[in-house]
């Protein structure tokens, strides 16, 4: 069963699920490690969250996701990553529904160092985990070494840094990048930030989602602040994400999270 079939009809059931994860995660032995197991078939028995259920606020849609992925998503970097990344996602969601077009979250938990598996892809309205942990570039202008945890975060051009916050994935096109010398062609998927004043530049900056061959199973190298995946990954993965499912890049940087402007939103319904 392909995977746009799935979302369309919306079966949530445990052989629905796994027919779904065989489609996202073949050849998972050679392309790292998935977190595909009793805690995820668990989470799928869960009801599904709608955008529109009558007297169910953001705040409760935040919470039941939490609860879904907590077990199956770990470790993080901080207590509160899910809930900031759900809590701005369904505002988002609320606010602009005719651009959320598809209930797919690329979630990485830049708390984490380069070393560790800290992406996944979350599915928002099943409450499963679709892919993942799976390693994540960052920005080079986030470290001063090669591998380890970002600690630097910017929305400004040139700054060669990861920048934090909601993003909505648009289209796919090629991509060409720069490794050691050499070119190297990808799958690139653009996305368009949605935090203000802490991504907006994004689509500016050239900040997209792509494969790349510094990025393995066991570490990743630096990007110029796009969330690059493994070659093999991206092809797989991004091309579901494109024209409708969202990203959200999370670190605990504590005035970040006091200011993310989703955050705030789902605050004031």
């Amino acid at each position: 069963m392909e995977l746009r079939k799935y979302l369309k009809d919306g079966l949530i059931g445990a052989l629905a699920l796994t027919l779904v994860g065989a489609r996202f995660i073949s050849g998972t032995d050679s392309h790292g490690p998935v977190l595909f197991g009793a805690s995820t078939l668990v989470a799928a028995t869960r009801p599904a969250i709608s955008a529109g259920e009558p007297g169910d606020g953001l705040v409760a849609k935040s919470g039941a996701a939490v609860r879904a992925f907590a077990a199956a998503v770990r470790p993080l970097s901080h207590p509160k990553a899910l809930e900031t990344a759900f809590r701005s996602y369904f505002a988002y969601m609320a606010a602009h529904p005719g651009e959320v077009k598809k209930p797919l979250l690329y979630f990485v938990d830049y708390g984490l160092p380069s070393t560790e598996p800290r992406g996944y892809v979350f599915d928002m309205q099943g409450l499963t985990v679709l892919e993942g942990p799976f390693t994540v570039a960052h920005g080079r202008g986030s470290s001063q070494s090669q591998y380890g945890i970002p600690t630097r975060f910017s929305n400004a051009s040139g700054s060669a840094a990861t920048s934090l916050g909601l993003y909505v994935a648009e289209s796919l096109y090629e991509f060409h990048g720069h490794m050691a010398g050499q070119t190297y062609s990808s799958v690139g998927l653009r996305l368009k930030g949605v935090s203000a004043n802490f991504n907006d530049n994004a689509l500016a900056r050239g900040v997209v989602a792509h494969g790349a061959p510094y990025v393995t199973e066991s570490r990743a190298g630096r990007s110029e602040g796009c969330p690059a995946m493994e070659q093999s990954r991206a092809r797989r993965v991004l091309p579901e994400l494109a024209n409708g499912g969202m990203v959200f890049l999370f670190a605990p940087d504590q005035e970040w999270m006091a200011d993310e402007p989703w955050v705030v939103a789902s605050s004031s319904e």
